[in-house]
């Protein structure tokens, strides 16, 4: 790291590679090489959109260089992140083994790699200041056409968190949404965030909806859960999608607990990785329950 590069993360907890090329982001974050893997096929999936605006991936000292370096090779901005200044307390209550443990995944299984402490780094998206409009959109999704419409809706829009029946719509999924980045919105959040006793039981997506009460609600096309695949097969429209979210299980993961159910999936995301034999996603075959009709 260069000695202004090194200034400016100790100043701000953020240290860019490069400039901004554009006055709007899709940003991603990434805190492990698994998360590295999964960004390489977010933005390859980016680029065939033809998007003009930045790809940035906030990275925490989780990642080396050897990881990165596809990243780079793809374009995208790279901004070395610090963790937040948060108390030792809150550190504690919201760890892995003692989140997990206090409000554990029972729908489906989180991977060994998953550092739940971590994900709150999602809130520097409101330090990019350089940005006139983020969308953030988890490493562990691919974008299957143009989405820059989201741009223009307003701060804070996300997809609700539907992947088992209509009764989620209550709640949103932060795997994607919109934002304005403002030092005052994210010295606002660094107020709210550790407060005495506080805990946050699914991380950045529990703070963000209290956060941002009045949400406004994306289509669940613009996140589409992977879970709805064999959940809610009725809701399934390849032509419609225009994110596919891999929550829980992932894609890279081998003979993960649902792999033969979400094999489809998976192989998609492995032909985006690859960027070989990237199929026609309106053509492709839906669950087995709509094959039938």
């Amino acid at each position: 790291m260069t000695a202004p590069a090194a200034a400016a993360s100790s100043a701000t907890g953020l240290a860019p590679d490069g400039p901004a090329g554009s006055e709007r982001a899709y940003v991603t974050l990434v805190t492990n090489a698994d998360y590295a893997l999964g960004a390489t096929a977010l933005a390859r999936s980016l680029q065939r959109t033809q998007t003009t605006a930045d790809l940035v991936v906030l990275h925490t000292g989780g990642v080396g260089q050897a990881e990165l370096a596809p990243l780079k090779e793809l374009g995208c901005r790279l901004v070395r992140t610090d963790l937040l200044a948060t108390s030792d307390a809150f550190n504690a209550r919201h760890a892995r083994g003692k989140l997990h443990a206090d409000a554990p995944f029972t729908k489906g299984r989180k991977p060994a790699f998953h550092s739940p402490l971590d994900n709150f780094c999602k809130l520097r998206l409101w330090q990019l200041t350089d940005y006139a409009a983020c969308v953030f959109i988890d490493a562990d999704a691919i974008v299957l056409k143009n989405i820059d419409r989201l741009f223009d809706y307003p701060e804070f829009s996300a997809a609700p968190n539907v992947y088992e029946s209509l009764s989620d719509f209550h709640r949103l999924n932060s795997g994607v949404f919109t934002a304005r980045p403002d030092a005052s919105t994210f010295a606002a959040m660094l107020e709210r965030l550790d407060q005495p006793n506080v805990f946050w039981r699914r991380t950045d997506q529990t703070f963000l909806q209290d956060f941002f009460p009045d949400w406004h609600g994306l289509p669940v096309f613009d996140n589409m859960l992977q879970y709805v695949w064999f959940n809610l097969p009725e809701l399934w429209d390849w032509a419609s999608i225009s994110i596919l979210h891999f929550q829980y299980e992932k894609p890279w993961e081998k003979d993960h607990p649902r792999t033969a159910q979400l094999r489809p999936l998976i192989d998609l995301w492995q032909a985006f990785l690859t960027g070989e034999a990237i199929p026609d996603i309106a053509t492709l075959p839906g669950p087995p329950a709509r094959r039938e009709t």
